[in-house]
């Protein structure tokens, strides 16, 4: 397998964090610092410039990541592009929505923020993106999810061995593209700090398993479930797109609270879209309710003292099966469960923001961020 390129020296630093060119204008306060707007509000121009990132990341990962896959043998190749949107599960090229991208195009955008040309990343990127994907496999499986993306699941095609299997193979394959991917030194910390993030994710994720056993839940503990769960790695892609720019460590620690925020905010929007979502655009049903998930919306709503609250406890004591859906929605909403994830998900964006050292120079993360604040899938 061929080495993804290696960093070269930088003879030409970017203005600010683009990836593809300079067009997102910097907000200052009067104070001159940089402020980020798009927690209130995204607009057109932000959405299509998220939109380029997003799309401009893909492609440059895409080589890399399929070359990682098709180092695989089958039939985990052959399920591994599948997953990833590349073809059918008889192997027919029939390219599907592979993810949002989010993670890499995280890591791209803190390499830029941090003085480097974006291809430096594209290693560490790769690996994110394997790394996300092989929670994604996990996930299906443990939650029983039968759809990923508009499509069936891996595990309902190949079965749980295989679909698991896989999992485990991407995780490997994130490690081998750092290794053959980065300088000696650098790939040794990506390493590090991934499977750092790995682990912390594991323990996010069965802290959320144990959530769903009718464990009581307070906001506290649930955010930092969601820290470990989604935080974790959110917080490693921008680190390591830090530490391929060969940045400080401090830069590279602001970088990993960047993201941990944004991926705090990621989850609990995360979490709207499991009640409020439309399948049609998430390609995933929204089933949060009918399976009594502890989500925030719900531990909020809980939480909250009300009548509503009162018989959201009560229907969350009931059999998932007898679930009347629209009116637990209706409570949680009532409970204020909607309105206080959201603003709690705002919160955390500029948290974010706020732990950037020079917001100015990271136009792209700043996009990014809002596009966090307010997706819909």
């Amino acid at each position: 397998m061929s080495s993804t390129p290696r960093r070269p020296r930088n003879t030409e630093q970017p203005r600010r964090s683009q990836v593809m060119g300079d067009r997102t204008p910097a907000a200052t306060t009067p104070q001159g610092k940089v402020y980020v707007l798009m927690v209130e509000s995204t607009s057109a121009a932000t959405s299509r410039r998220a939109t380029e990132i997003l799309s401009s990341v893909r492609k440059m990962c895409d080589p890399v990541l399929r070359e990682a896959v098709s180092s695989l043998p089958e039939p985990l190749c052959l399920m591994g592009g599948y997953h990833l949107g590349w073809w059918d599960a008889e192997g027919t090229a029939t390219p599907q929505p592979g993810g949002k991208a989010l993670r890499p195009a995280l890591t791209v955008c803190a390499a830029a923020a941090c003085g480097a040309i974006p291809r430096v990343a594209l290693a560490a990127a790769a690996a994110v993106e394997l790394v996300h994907n092989f929670t994604l496999l996990h996930d299906d499986i443990m939650d029983v999810d039968q759809v990923r993306r508009g499509r069936p699941a891996v595990w309902t095609i190949w079965g749980v061995p295989d679909a698991m299997l896989l999992g485990d193979a991407l995780h490997a394959l994130a490690a081998r593209v750092l290794v053959t991917g980065l300088p000696g030194r650098t790939a040794t910390a990506a390493v590090a700090r991934l499977e750092s993030a790995v682990i912390e994710m594991c323990q996010g994720q069965q802290k959320d398993c144990q959530f769903r056993s009718g464990a009581q839940v307070d906001v506290e503990e649930y955010a930092r479930m969601a820290m470990g769960k989604t935080g974790a790695l959110m917080g490693c892609a921008c680190a390591l797109g830090a530490l391929c720019a060969q940045a400080d460590l401090s830069t590279v620690s602001a970088m990993d609270t960047f993201g941990r925020e944004l991926g705090m905010a990621f989850q609990f929007v995360d979490d709207l879209i499991g009640i409020w979502g439309d399948p049609k655009v998430t390609g995933k049903p929204t089933n949060d309710l009918a399976r009594h998930t502890m989500s925030l919306p719900v531990v909020t709503a809980l939480g909250s003292g009300t009548a509503a609250a009162a018989e959201l406890a009560t229907m969350y004591g009931r059999d998932p099966d007898s679930m009347d859906i629209a009116r637990a929605t209706a409570l949680v909403e009532s409970a204020g469960g909607r309105e206080c994830t959201q603003q709690l998900a705002d919160r955390r964006v500029r948290a974010a923001i706020a732990a950037l050292a020079d917001p100015a120079a990271a136009a792209d993360l700043m996009v990014l961020a809002g596009l966090v604040a307010r997706r819909n899938h």
